[in-house]
């Protein structure tokens, strides 16, 4: 019987096949990103003789499979304790945020603990990232450089050198002469990803690829290859600011929500395992519209303050100006702050803003904003000593979070004696002393801020 064709439509964008062409990708939801492949025959599969022959479980050889430590703290803290033989691990961030830097320290480190490592650049020439290299101080014999964009090249070293670990800088930058398209295409980052994993697996090499983003921050090229790889990573931070956070989005071998904290310098890049300290201004006495609050990143607490500023303005639109924080959210805060706190906005400019480059957009931070606003408008200083967890409903309650018992710790560690926490707010550590607030009015009358400075009487607390 004559074999029969159909047509094959592919996403452009995630690789998914249909059976007819649609303006939408139903897996991706990316519209006209539906292409037609030409024509598949539909065959039937007969089954083939097994490469390796199945076992119980407990009987599967893991001592392989052992997670090598890369010698760099924050990465391995990320990667869930090190790089698994034959992992495959995409690094994206935009450019100029330090990921050729992070990988070169992290072969260097490489090199001395585990043996060769091979670095392909397609970006730039070997001098250049040579110069680097020398200026970081990440010279080792043990690392070799390569200048390659094709990937039978690329493969080609990998058999001449044998490594134990693999960087390729950059994934858009490889090709293949065995498909069609431009470096950087969906085709050709597929191919050449796919080339690479299967590498990494039948030889038990890890491998770090680097990703470029787009606009929007999210990784580059299909969103297949986010499928392919075991391990994603976004490397992120300000440009005017030496802090870069090593956010894990995917991870098949550790915590996919786990945070790295680095500090990149002129002469490298270093971990920073207490990063608490870079998100706290330090005063000799308090000052009104600043509060503290603790947020968690992964399974890490950290300090954070919040400030705000409210000024008179002749405008009839007051400004609202938002740095490091979710405009959104703060817009509900004022709203809630207005109504329920009885706190006047009326023709009042608001600015608040995050300290050190922290983004907050964990709802714990929603009670810090509120008091730091009403401490602005109120002229009162919070006590130096506070720190402040909740969340705030547009009701004006105040809502419990989770893991006040590891936040609070985290302030007690750092000097911090009260915390303005909510109901049920389970044991706290020694040293620490509990205001208990249930809405935000409570709130406000446990920190006298719903009075005038000139006519507050005794103590902050």
């Amino acid at each position: 019987m004559a074999k029969t064709a159909r047509p094959i439509f592919r996403c452009a964008e995630c690789g998914h096949e249909v059976a007819k062409w649609f303006g939408r990708c139903p897996e991706c939801q990316a519209w006209g990103s539906i292409e037609e492949r030409g024509t598949a025959s539909v065959t039937r599969v007969v089954a083939g003789a097994p490469t390796s022959a199945a076992r119980p479980i407990g009987e599967v050889d893991i001592e392989s499979a052992r997670a090598l430590s890369t010698g760099v703290g924050e990465f391995d803290r990320v990667l869930g304790g090190g790089l698994v033989p034959g992992a495959v691990v995409l690094l994206a961030g935009e450019p100029g945020v330090g990921k050729s830097t992070l990988l070169l320290e992290t072969a260097h480190r490489w090199a001395e603990n585990h043996g060769r490592c091979l670095y392909v650049t397609g970006e730039e020439s070997a001098g250049q990232v040579r110069l680097r290299a020398e200026r970081t101080g990440n010279l080792h014999p043990e690392m070799y450089l390569a200048a390659e964009s094709e990937l039978s090249a690329l493969l080609g070293q990998v058999d001449q050198v044998k490594p134990s670990m693999l960087i390729v800088d950059s994934v858009q930058t490889m090709s293949t002469v065995s498909v069609e398209g431009v470096p950087g295409g969906v085709t050709q980052v597929r191919t050449v990803a796919s080339g690479l994993i299967a590498m990494a697996k039948e030889r038990g090499l890890p491998v770090v690829l680097v990703g470029h983003v787009t606009k929007d921050g999210s990784v580059a090229g299909p969103r297949v290859l986010e499928h392919l790889v075991d391990v994603v990573l976004q490397f992120e931070g300000d440009r005017h600011s030496s802090l870069r956070l090593l956010r894990g989005i995917k991870n098949r071998y550790g915590a996919a929500d786990e945070v790295g904290c680095f500090e990149l310098r002129d002469d490298g890049i270093i971990g920073v395992p207490d990063p608490s300290g870079l998100f706290l201004t330090r005063r000799e006495k308090a000052v009104e519209g600043t509060c503290v609050t603790v947020i968690v990143e992964g399974k890490r607490p950290m300090l954070g303050e919040v400030q705000a500023l409210v000024a008179k303005t002749n405008l009839p639109a007051p400004r609202r100006a938002v740095s490091g924080l979710d405009s959104a959210r703060i817009s509900m805060a004022l709203a809630v702050l207005e109504k329920r706190g009885k706190v006047n906005l009326f023709q009042k400019d608001v600015f608040t803003a995050t300290v050190g480059g922290m983004r907050l957009v964990e709802p714990a931070a929603d009670l810090a904003v509120v008091l730091a606003v009403a401490s602005a408008e109120r002229e009162i200083a919070l006590p130096a000593d506070l720190v402040v967890l909740g969340e705030v409903g547009l009701a004006g309650e105040i809502r419990r979070v989770n893991g006040v018992g590891k936040r609070l710790t985290e302030a007690a560690r750092l000097g911090f004696k009260k915390a303005l926490v909510p109901p049920d707010h389970g044991p706290l550590p020694d040293g620490v002393r509990a205001l208990v607030a249930n809405d935000l009015v409570s709130a406000l009358d446990v920190l006298g801020l719903n009075r005038r400075r000139n006519a507050v009487k005794g103590d902050d607390d």
